[in-house]
């Protein structure tokens, strides 16, 4: 019969004849006063096991000393500093005692028994006590069982618990040091990248050709799943040889790290509120002190796209409602249409929404003609006539007009989404400083606890913080170059390079709603610049107007001129 805890020790790199010479071989026999439990435990994988192995001869050689066998042998790859981590092998040796299989327990140091300070070990020694058992800690000749000895374990208890605390704020240190030099943080790295083992940096693998292959595809608007069906059908699989799936490709895109940037992370709770040893990324990257991405390397895409690739993404998907496995989003079709959401019903003033090759109420469709009678026309003939009428309008607006600022801003929003989102995070850094500044006034004038020396310290940091944000801001705020929206030539080029999904940004930027009205019978031949009513939202620009009456006569002539051609 062999020993429970063979394996663990031969795992250590004991010999068989060294485990005879220490007592290890043979299974402990006797009375439980006898017999001893023994606990070594080392942090990490890469510290040397030869300590290990010294720590147990030391405690089989008192164990000799005191006559005690022993009985089991507990091993672990624990960090007792950490608070969160339940030690499965110490608590077993514990309940080994508290059960009466022995009445010692030896371990070769305090640390080594806990670092969660005076409150755990005294509350072991105290149950210990209840059962006539002791601790004893071998490299520093401590036994529970002598008197006045809680009291020194309680003091290198909390000596351990406070060495713990330094240990932990020394590794965040290092850890937030390394990520703001931009260092990768280590896990696994993005499809496409790889980090070289001691670099710290991202570089681009053999897998980057697909991987950039992806990207491009998401910025033409291509559907994860129409992706992930290409790459399949290729033959082209993941880095565990997987196929692909849409769920795969999201993911993918969610992660800053595939943009070359160091990510975010925050330590995952549990039920109870404690933290885990498990992280999560968070979508958005570290920023350094001036609020900018902290690069790690090279990257698959740029930030920009990778905000562009998300907003295409999270514009084909809504919230799902919540369920058993938690709240998901749900796809929805790709637009087709470019007047969703402008264009009315005159009936109802509801939504006049695809129906094939119409735009029809979708009030009369969903509840029926006793709540509105409907309106419907066709969708290409209407699309035509509002884009020529924008184009018109738009070349008729004076670059210095308000109204054009405000196209060009809602435009460059959809076009720049990294520099939009940049400008709401520097606004709400500069107003955050400023809120810090009027409190360390209120600190130093009104409240007077701070020395003057602290308080010029202080202002001087927050004043040059905001300065640089201030700067930074202005630059940001700057009015692009709005020359091709004066021009007919390049206007049409920047909507003929446009999906549905930019062409509805550029018509929602000039145009509030297009009421349709209602034929006068079956097949009436009205003009369609007769029916149309175009709510500009600058409608009280006089040139714009003016500009309405002749591009009606415009889209008409087009019309009729197709018409003749048989187009």
């Amino acid at each position: 019969m062999e020993r429970q805890d063979l394996p663990a020790l031969r795992a250590l790199g004991f010999e068989d004849d060294e485990l005879k010479l220490l007592g290890l071989w043979e299974p402990a026999t006797g009375e439980p006063s006898d017999l001893a439990e023994a606990y070594i435990r080392r942090s990490k994988a890469k510290d040397t096991v030869s300590a290990l192995r010294g720590h147990l001869r030391d405690i089989c050689r008192k164990a000799r000393e005191e006559g005690k066998q022993i009985r089991h042998v507990w091993f672990e790859q624990k960090s007792a500093s950490k608070a969160h981590v339940r030690r499965e092998e110490f608590e077993s040796a514990v309940s080994a005692v508290k059960q009466g299989l022995s009445k010692t327990l030896y371990v070769w140091r305090t640390d080594r028994l806990s670092r969660r300070g005076i409150g755990a070990v005294v509350l072991i020694i105290d149950e210990f006590n209840v059962k006539h058992a002791r601790i004893v800690v071998t490299s520093e000749g401590l036994d529970s069982a002598q008197p006045g000895m809680k009291i020194v374990f309680s003091i290198l208890a909390d000596r351990a618990e406070e060495e713990a605390k330094s240990i932990a704020v020394r590794t965040a240190m290092g850890t937030a040091a390394h990520k703001a030099d931009g260092r990768w943080p280590g896990g696994v790295t993005p499809f496409g990248l790889e980090s070289p083992k001691g670099s710290g940096k991202l570089r681009r693998n053999a897998e980057y050709k697909h991987s950039r292959r992806i990207a491009e595809l998401l910025l033409a608007a291509r559907t994860p799943a129409s992706i992930a069906e290409e790459l399949n059908s290729e033959k082209i699989t993941t880095r565990h040889g997987k196929k692909w799936r849409a769920q795969t490709i999201i993911h993918m895109s969610m992660s800053v790290s595939w943009a070359g940037l160091v990510p975010n992370r925050e330590r995952v709770l549990d039920e109870d509120g404690n933290p885990t040893d498990k992280y999560r990324r968070e979508s958005e990257p570290l920023m350094n002190a001036k609020g900018h991405p902290v690069e790690c390397g090279e990257g698959v895409v740029t930030y920009d796209e990778l905000l562009k690739i998300r907003a295409l993404i999270s514009g084909r998907s809504r919230a799902g409602s919540g369920s058993a496995i938690g709240d998901k989003r749900r796809g929805i079709r790709q637009p087709v249409t470019i007047l969703t959401d402008l264009f009315k019903c005159p009936h109802c003033a509801g939504i006049m929404g695809n129906g094939g090759r119409n735009y029809n109420c979708r009030t009369r469709a969903m509840q029926g003609p006793s709540v509105c009678t409907g309106a419907a026309t066709q969708r290409e003939r209407a699309e035509d006539a509002v884009t020529q009428l924008w184009t018109r309008h738009i070349l008729n607006l004076s670059p210095e007009s308000e109204t054009i600022q405000k196209i060009a801003r809602r435009w460059l929003s959809y076009q720049d989404p990294a520099k939009e989102a940049r400008k709401r995070k520097v606004s709400a850094a500069l107003e955050s400083a400023v809120g810090r500044e009027m409190r360390l006034r209120k600190e130093f004038h009104v409240i007077g606890r701070m020395s003057e020396e602290d308080y010029a310290y202080l202002m001087q940091q927050l004043g040059s913080q905001i300065e640089v944000l201030k700067a930074e801001l202005a630059e940001l705020s700057k009015e692009a170059d709005l020359s091709p929206l004066m021009d007919a030539e390049a206007l049409t080029a920047i909507w003929d390079s446009e999906g549905i999904e930019g062409r509805r940004a550029l018509l929602q930027a000039a145009i509030k709603s297009v009421t349709i009205t209602p034929a006068k019978y079956k097949g009436d031949r009205t003009p369609i610049h007769d029916r149309l009513k175009v709510e500009w939202r600058d409608a009280k620009d006089p040139a714009a107007l003016a500009a309405i009456d002749s591009a009606m006569g415009l889209v008409e002539r087009t019309r009729q001129h197709r018409e003749a051609e048989g187009l």
